[in-house]
């Protein structure tokens, strides 16, 4: 059986590498897990390694926090000697981190086979650091796990081959369906003074949301209009917390400590509705059957808002609040989309083991492009032809960026 080197870095990834790391260990495949360190705090990694019953990681890289260079620079320098000491067969890097992509980066140039966990998934917002990452992470994967079909849309649309692109369903679904009960015997609810229904949820830690003082004034300023409705329970995330208190919460809107995952769970269940700028949360909501507003102007998760709970509102003020208020007044339908049925996992693990080795197997750029007419040097062609005219270059604010078009599939 193979040996499989499977990759986590940040809270995200924990609840979608358990599934993996359990399917593949079941068929008997030796599978090594490696914490790169991207989160550290005991409230964003210990308590969800506890609250899933993931083993204590293989090795850890401990590289800490940085800018994005400095953070992926240091994965990929403290991989790279731990992929040549432990000769894996098959990397798996899951979601759209900075380890995510460093630990793709450096499998592709080492030699063993990659899967990409969620792949395929395109807000289309290239202003997002996740978005560049999962393009990349893609790019250089053997195999591509994607969640929902418009994530196999997005990849056959970019040019992907068929025998890397596979539909398997969602891993965060997996760990939520495996632990629902567990969640619901929590006590948070009693702790927080809470009942069921009569609150509503709130997270926010995206930069895009945070970073930007009058962008996170106008949030709150929304968020406090809502609480005059609605009561709002917001557990803060490290990388907020300072900002919201140097402007300010409303009033209405509490402020508690991180949830670990199995009380985090119980508060969006137990929810009116849930307020929110993370992906995860969209997905665990719709498969919950909870009202979901998300505060962004896009999503790489459309299939919550086609098939699920999820509904758009941006970041403008009034545009939130009236969507918040829509929301109330008529509840979304709860729906579940295919394959978002706890067996996400086994299906990955069927994938990989069945897949064959690097030695046989097709590489990401093994087969040519289709045929089409030889590109040009730029040098003068037979007589009669002029040289093709090149055109002006444009600003990244009129150019259309890498992931903006769908193609023909």
């Amino acid at each position: 059986m193979p040996r499989i080197v499977c990759v986590a870095g940040a809270r995200p990834n924990y609840m979608k590498i358990k599934p993996v790391m359990d399917a593949l260990e079941a068929r008997g495949a030796e599978v090594l897990l490696v914490h790169t360190g991207q989160h550290y705090d005991p409230a964003m990694n210990d308590v969800f390694f506890a609250d899933l019953g993931i083993r204590p990681p293989d090795r850890r890289l401990g590289v800490g926090s940085g800018s994005h260079a400095e953070q992926t620079g240091r994965v990929m320098t403290a991989f790279e000697p731990l992929l040549e000491e432990v000769s894996p067969d098959i990397v798996v890097v899951v979601g759209d981190i900075n380890s995510t992509l460093a630990c793709a980066l450096v499998t592709a140039k080492a030699g063993p086979l990659l899967a990409h966990v969620e792949a395929g998934l395109r807000s289309r917002d290239w202003s997002m650091p996740e978005e560049i990452n999962r393009v990349a992470t893609d790019r250089v994967a053997d195999y591509l796990l994607a969640p929902s079909p418009d994530a196999v849309d997005n990849l056959r649309a970019e040019g992907y081959r068929e025998d890397q692109v596979h539909l398997v369903g969602n891993v965060m679904i997996d760990t939520l369906l495996a632990n629902l009960e567990r969640a619901r015997a929590s006590d948070v609810l009693g702790r927080l003074g809470l009942s069921k229904g009569e609150f509503g949820l709130v997270t926010l830690h995206r930069p895009a949301n945070v970073d930007d003082p009058a962008v996170l004034a106008g949030l709150l300023k929304a968020l406090g209009e809502i609480a005059g409705r609605c009561p709002l329970v917001l557990p803060v995330h490290p990388r907020a917390a300072g900002k919201l208190a140097d402007i300010g919460v409303p009033g209405g809107i509490r402020l508690v400590p991180p949830a670990g995952y199995l009380d985090f769970i119980a508060l969006q269940d137990a929810a009116r509705v849930v307020l929110t700028d993370s992906g995860g949360v969209q997905e665990e909501t719709t498969a919950l059957g909870v009202p979901c507003v998300t505060l962004r102007d896009n999503t790489e998760r459309p299939v919550t808002v086609e098939e699920g709970t999820n509904v758009l509102a941006g970041r403008d003020p009034e545009r939130v609040v009236a969507t918040v208020n829509r929301v109330l007044d008529a509840p979304p339908a709860p729906r579940r989309p295919a394959l978002w049925d706890g067996r996400a996992g086994d299906r990955i693990a069927g994938v990989l083991l069945e897949g064959g080795g690097a030695a046989t197997r097709p590489r990401p750029t093994d087969l040519p492009a289709p045929a089409g007419p030889p590109p040009s040097t730029g040098r003068p062609g037979p007589a009669g032809h002029e040289p093709p005219v090149e055109s002006p270059v444009e600003s990244p604010v009129d150019r259309t960026r890498p992931t903006d078009r769908t193609f023909p599939i």
